[in-house]
């Protein structure tokens, strides 16, 4: 009927604008009409807000102190800078293509660091993906696996990613949670005081289970899931003939003497198994933004597929550059020497800084196991202040953290912090949202930074 009324008008306006008028308004009309369809996909229903994106804006606002964002404000090693700057004025064929799936040096040295570790035999050219960092090869798992009407499991707190990519592949995301057990009175809770329910967790798996994805070290919690736990849910993923998809990017940074095991490595497990890991958080360059996928080669060709009809191949000289930082570990691994030793050990003690800094102005932290990161308990803020602004169904830590960045800058007491609730489904934040993540993976200056304006912080509140 718009199209009918559309030529009507032209014919009768045709005489007196000319043809070239009428040609014009055709074209308006028509474009009035395609814009009038659905522009979206249906799969980006629901998935368009970003928490990140929102505080990272507010970061650039105001005059806060971040220890939100979980990436380093240092330099990388000196071995991997000099790798970089090697990548990029050194061979002049690092500025063209490579192998779509990966570098081949990068993928045998992969291959071969790894297939130590988790005690197979891998081909670097079926058995290894390399991909836009940890993010790009979760991505194209949930796009390589999960169909329509698939379900997958996620042990929540969970990074923010797993839900939306759930949805766009089709899938429906379940979810589990891992509960908090109070240490003892005067004892510090810590990560490894959240555990799952072995009944809950089994109620959770039927039919339509296609994929769980288990991330160890956990992000927010820092929790280091242990290898009872591991083997819980590898029985579980063995007897519903699941897939499990192991986010493994903050292997190296563990804790207290705690040892981080690979799923992929127990029996049973390693066929059915994606292992992802980072260069970003293992050199501490965010930014590189190589990943990987380590798997069977059952299941990677699949991803191989989703890989070359999508970024088709990933940058050569970033790719160049972390074959050389892995070169140089394999030479010093295990050794006092080893990156993947001082880097967790220097990062202890800043945790355990942040820590003393955090429990001085009346904060609860838990003691993480592993990570970038830890949370903090501030239920008592919740009882005290109940009514900081904000829309009556925000999460409290959402009002907690934003009043954080925009009430307390004027004194310079502003931190910018990660509210918990966004790493829970929607049904649960209301039960988790007295909680905000920390990131202590900072550089002196800005721990120091975090010490003053949070003792200014304490001094504001006090009557």
């Amino acid at each position: 009927m718009l199209r009918r009324a559309a030529a009507i008008s032209v014919h009768l306006v045709g005489p007196f604008w000319g043809r070239k008028a009428g040609a014009s308004l055709t074209r308006c009309l028509h474009q009035t009409l395609t814009m009038a369809k659905q522009l979206p996909a249906r799969r980006l229903d629901g998935i368009d807000h970003n928490p990140w994106v929102e505080f990272i804006k507010l970061s650039n606002e105001y005059d806060v102190v971040n220890l939100g964002q979980g990436f380093p404000d240092f330099s990388p090693p000196d071995f991997a800078v000099k790798a970089f700057q090697q990548a990029t004025s050194g061979d002049f064929m690092l500025n063209q293509y490579t192998m779509a799936f990966g570098y081949p040096p990068l993928t045998k040295l992969l291959a071969s660091f790894f297939g130590k570790l988790l005690g197979q035999e891998l081909d670097p050219f079926k058995n290894v993906l390399v991909t836009v960092g940890a993010y790009g090869a979760l991505f194209t798992a949930f796009q390589a696996l999960v169909d329509k009407g698939d379900e997958v499991i996620i042990i929540e707190p969970a990074f923010d990613c797993y839900e939306p990519m759930t949805l766009m592949a089709g899938g429906r995301p379940v979810f589990v949670s891992l509960k908090p057990n109070p240490a003892p009175k005067g004892q510090l809770d810590t990560s490894s005081d959240w555990q799952l329910d072995p009944t809950e967790l089994a109620s959770k798996f039927t039919s339509r289970t296609k994929a769980l994805v288990l991330n160890t070290p956990n992000n927010p919690l820092g929790k280091v899931f242990s290898k009872a736990e591991l083997e819980l849910v590898a029985g579980l993923c063995q007897q519903h003939d699941t897939v499990c998809i192991a986010d493994e990017v903050y292997q190296w940074l563990v804790y207290d003497g705690h040892q981080h095991v690979s799923i992929a490595s127990l029996p049973g497990m390693w066929g059915r198994t994606l292992t992802i890991g980072s260069a970003g958080k293992s050199f501490s360059a965010t930014g590189w933004k190589v990943g990987w996928v380590l798997g069977p080669d059952n299941i990677m060709k699949h991803l191989r597929t989703v890989h070359q009809n999508s970024v088709f191949h990933c940058p050569t000289q970033a790719q160049a550059a972390v074959a050389q930082c892995f070169e140089q570990e394999q030479q010093h691994f295990g050794q006092p020497s080893s990156y993947f030793l001082q880097f967790p050990q220097a990062m202890q003690l800043n945790r355990d800084h942040m820590i003393h800094s955090l429990q001085s102005v009346g904060l609860k932290p838990l003691t993480p196991q592993g990570s970038y990161f830890l949370i903090v308990d501030i239920s008592d803020f919740k009882s005290t202040m109940p009514s900081l602004p904000g829309a009556v169904d925000e999460p409290y830590d959402r009002r907690f953290a934003k009043w954080m960045i925009k009430n307390k800058v004027g004194s310079s007491t502003g931190c910018i912090l990660v509210k918990v609730s966004i790493f829970f489904s929607r049904p649960h934040q209301k039960d988790f949202d007295h909680y905000l993540r920390f990131c202590f993976v900072k550089d002196e200056a800005t721990l120091q930074a975090m010490d003053e304006r949070l003792q200014k912080w304490k001094a504001e509140l006090q009557p």
